[in-house]
């Protein structure tokens, strides 16, 4: 069997089917289209276009770990404060990527939320005092 050779490739110098068919794919991907017949239609491609490309096409997101960053906070057990610490990371602009909380020991719970920092609006040391202020919140920190 033959090695397969990938290349990583500017999007702008691609064919425009290339893009098409990914833009097919992310509508699948995202529930948008509930079938290969309806994603293609969307992206205005052919179904034979999309089956030729669609296992050799992948879009790159360059996971890096700078774009993300780990908020670990103590908080306490009443209702509603994890829910202003999400608010919080959303009026920041911060996609949450994973949310882990155990279960409360002397009324605190430990709590680590991923967020995807890369279109934040607020720098991530605002984000943590915003977060460090809010009622129920014992302690907060960064990774």
């Amino acid at each position: 069997m033959k090695k397969v050779k990938y290349l990583l490739v500017n999007s702008t110098i691609l064919p425009a089917i290339y893009l098409k068919v990914i833009e097919a794919k992310n509508y699948l991907a995202t529930g948008e289209a509930s079938s290969a017949a309806q994603a293609v239609r969307m992206a205005g491609i052919s179904r034979s276009a999309y089956y030729k490309y669609k296992d050799a096409i992948f879009e790159y997101n360059g996971d890096n770990s700078d774009d993300t960053a780990t908020i670990n906070a103590k908080l306490k057990d009443n209702a509603g404060v994890l829910s202003s610490l999400m608010s919080e990371i959303y009026k920041a602009g911060a996609n949450v990527l994973s949310v882990n909380q155990s279960v409360p020991v002397n009324s605190v719970a430990d709590v680590s939320v991923t967020v995807r920092i890369t279109e934040m609006n607020v720098p991530i040391e605002k984000l943590a005092e915003s977060i460090r202020v809010l009622d129920g919140v014992n302690s907060v920190s960064f990774e």
